[in-house]
């Protein structure tokens, strides 16, 4: 797992420009965009950040633009259009976890907000995105993401994660109007389309696992924060505009086998060993289920070959399980893991899930 570092060193093997790019004061968050090829996605996300940043030195903030090694000349533009924001330029393109992770080491706030590149901020979304924070045991705070191209229906309210090892996106296409007025409540961890974290403790857990690469690796961490004792809670007062999907095609095989992998990889790697006996018969069912899913849709040789992937990932499983002791033992309070049963609307609720976008997506 990659730690996450703040080292002048790392820094500059980063790309980043450490004397020309160090405003201060000291800023009380820090927005890590990572992005690779998304220039076009880039005008609508920073030009929504800029427009609704709060005024004052109170709410002294950085913007981080971190550029995988793109070929859409993403760099020259974002210098150009908004010199205020910090560039991080990656020599190699590493994938999102690797982008994540060189924003992290570079950002300096007390809290971090990671956003999509295929995000739009509404007013007042940092005021409450990091207000829960003044509670010393939240590590993550989750905002109320809607879909962009239809802002009436909810991508995500905070993610839970089942005992079966599925993890859902709460209130994945459902109204709104349903979400916008719920209280401050607990979730199992924070989309990583628009997350915000303390820093302090993504450098406790150490930021995002780059063999993920992409997808899962929010929930990967959200297990990590717990296991460290930090807990995640929702806010629907901070709400962000979503295109899902935008960034990948999810019909392209390699992508279905790194999703099919990284699922098995989050589940034993973070499962408590109280919790595994009673998880395993869910688990198979739902590999059988998964499994026979995707033959209908002739889609099951990528979902095959990212589970033998995971089998060949054994020893890496338990060394992550015995990082994940060790956090444990150094945690801030005992680590608590609200796992779900799953219920027969989740299932509906992914079939009715909001149709994908289209446009500027990449193969991985």
């Amino acid at each position: 797992m990659e730690p996450v570092s703040t080292s002048e060193e790392d820094r500059q093997l980063s790309g980043l420009n450490t004397k020309a790019s160090r405003p201060d004061p000291v800023p009380l968050c820090s927005i890590v965009i990572p992005t690779y090829n998304g220039r076009a996605l880039l005008e609508t996300c920073l030009g929504s950040v800029f427009r609704n940043l709060p005024a004052g030195r109170t709410w002294a903030t950085e913007i981080i633009v971190v550029d995988d090694a793109s070929t859409d000349d993403t760099v020259r533009w974002v210098a150009a259009h908004y010199p205020p924001v910090r560039l991080v330029c990656r020599p190699r393109n590493g994938g999102f976890c690797a982008a994540a992770n060189a924003g992290l080491s570079a950002a300096r706030g007390h809290f971090i907000q990671l956003l999509n590149n295929d995000t739009e901020v509404t007013p007042g979304w940092l005021e409450a995105g990091v207000a829960p924070f003044a509670d010393p045991t939240v590590g993550s705070v989750a905002p109320l993401v809607l879909v962009r191209s239809d802002p009436g229906r909810v991508d995500s309210a905070g993610d839970a994660y089942t005992l079966a090892g599925w993890p859902t996106k709460r209130g994945h296409g459902q109204p709104a109007a349903d979400w916008t007025e719920r209280p401050l409540e607990d979730v199992f961890s924070a989309s990583g389309s628009s997350a915000f974290f303390r820093a302090e403790a993504i450098r406790q857990v150490g930021g995002f696992d780059p063999l993920l690469g992409s997808y899962y690796e929010d929930v990967d961490l959200g297990f990590r924060l717990r296991w460290a004792g930090y807990r995640s809670v929702f806010d629907s007062r901070c709400r962000i505009l979503h295109e899902i999907s935008a960034t990948y095609d999810h019909a392209h095989p390699a992508l279905q086998r790194r999703i099919a992998r990284n699922a098995e990889l989050v589940f034993w790697s973070n499962l408590p060993a109280r919790h595994l006996a009673a998880a395993i018969l869910p688990h198979a069912a739902l590999l059988i289920t998964q499994g026979g899913w995707r033959m209908a849709r002739l889609r099951f040789i990528p979902f095959f070959l990212g589970k033998i992937d995971a089998v060949r990932s054994a020893r890496s499983i338990h060394t992550r399980r015995k990082l994940r002791a060790d956090l444990a033992r150094s945690s801030i309070a005992p680590a608590h893991f609200p796992l779900r049963l799953g219920s027969f609307r989740d299932v509906l609720n992914h079939l009715r899930r909001p149709r994908e976008h289209s446009a500027h997506k990449q193969t991985p």
